[in-house]
């Protein structure tokens, strides 16, 4: 017998003693797909969360396939609203579990096509019995530890509220505008209770209600905003975040953006190259060449849409704080004399550019060239 033979004998010995198992994950059912890629695999409902229901089901399907009670046992479901527990919790009773990209999953690209729990459930696991055998047919995402995950919830409740302060604001501006009233100071800011004691008389007692409840609920967005901000800036004095200390060193980042790229992304993730990098946030460019037809299409926008949305803020924050830096030379050299259009496209070359900045020079130290130290901070 070959030595090619006796190897592909082995690998099919190995993979007819396993067990692949995709999970549907819904809001009141799961859907429960089992195959070992010789039998038709097998599809089993269960309500949400019910654990003993999941291993009376991966015990089930090993008697259906008369594998090993004892044998391997592969597993995936799409990365969404049950986040990283139930990957956790199958690793401990010894599953191999896999987290999927759900938007890197193969489609059918026919206009009309039938999507069903049921279909995608044999889709997941026909994916992960090829994924098994060494194809790559998705983008499998990287665990963070619990503590890691835990960490990024400040940051995220944080931008939750700001964003609902906006709302606030919006809404009590909208409902003076009803009557003719345009306040000349800040809504919420110091000289706003002044301005409404001697201008809310005028608003009718129904409006002038709604408005003092749409104050009150603002006043405690910003109390639990302000209490958020604080506790960054006394974890980062206390020493106990040293990448962010280290990114608010340079000019044009502060404590709330250097604490996103620590939790979002330099904190946990590690990469190989510069691609890896920007192809983590979205920021990697997606050529169309097909034929005499060759275009760019821009950017993937995959991966993490937070981490993007920022970079893009710094850079044109960079541009303004650090003029003289090598990066805003070279941006106002090929975008700065161009139209609005032009501007915009550029500024997300800039992001990628600063991106890959800030990463070499939090894992080797290296400044940006041109780039200015903060006088505090240096």
């Amino acid at each position: 017998m070959s030595t090619t033979m006796a190897i592909l004998q082995s690998r099919d010995t190995v993979t007819r003693g396993d067990l692949c198992v995709s999970f549907e994950l819904g809001d009141k059912k799961w859907k429960v797909t089992a195959s070992d890629g010789f039998y038709t695999p097998s599809q089993y409902s269960v309500d949400v969360g019910d654990k003993k229901a999941v291993l009376e089901v991966v015990r089930k399907a090993r008697a259906r396939c008369k594998l090993d009670p004892h044998g391997k046992v592969h597993s995936c479901y799409e990365a969404g609203r049950d986040g990283w527990w139930l990957h956790r919790w199958l690793i401990e009773q010894g599953i191999d579990n896999i987290v999927v990209d759900s938007a890197s999953i193969e489609v059918n690209r026919r206009a009309r096509r039938a999507k069903t729990d049921r279909l995608d459930g044999f889709k997941l696991v026909a994916m992960l019995l090829r994924h098994r055998r060494g194809e790559r047919v998705w983008s499998v995402l990287r665990e963070p530890t619990a503590e890691q995950e835990d960490a990024r919830r400040r940051d995220r409740e944080l931008a939750r509220l700001s964003k609902e302060r906006t709302q606030h604001t919006t809404s009590i501006g909208s409902l003076l505008v009803l009557h003719n009233l345009r306040s000349h100071t800040v809504i919420g800011g110091r000289d706003w209770a002044r301005w409404w004691d001697a201008q809310g008389m005028q608003v009718p007692p129904a409006l002038r209600a709604e408005i003092e409840r749409e104050i009150a609920r603002l006043a405690l967005v910003q109390e639990q905003v302000k209490a958020l901000v604080a506790a960054q800036h006394d974890e980062v004095e206390a020493g106990v975040r040293p990448i962010v200390a280290q990114l608010i060193r340079l000019r044009a980042i502060g404590v709330r953006s250097a604490w996103r790229l620590d939790k979002e992304l330099f904190g946990w993730r590690r990469f190989a190259n510069r691609r890896e990098l920007a192809g983590c946030v979205g920021l990697a460019p997606t050529p169309y060449a097909s034929g005499d037809s060759q275009v760019e299409q821009g950017i993937s926008k995959a991966g993490n849409k937070r981490v993007r949305a920022l970079l893009v803020e710094l850079a044109w924050s960079w541009l303004r704080f650090q003029p003289d830096s090598a990066l805003s030379e070279w941006f106002n050299q090929r975008f700065a004399g161009s139209g609005k259009r032009s501007r915009r496209v550029g500024i997300v070359a800039l992001a990628r550019r600063l991106l890959i900045a800030l990463w070499r020079y939090l894992d080797r130290g290296e400044i940006p060239a041109g780039a200015e130290l903060n006088p505090l901070a240096a």
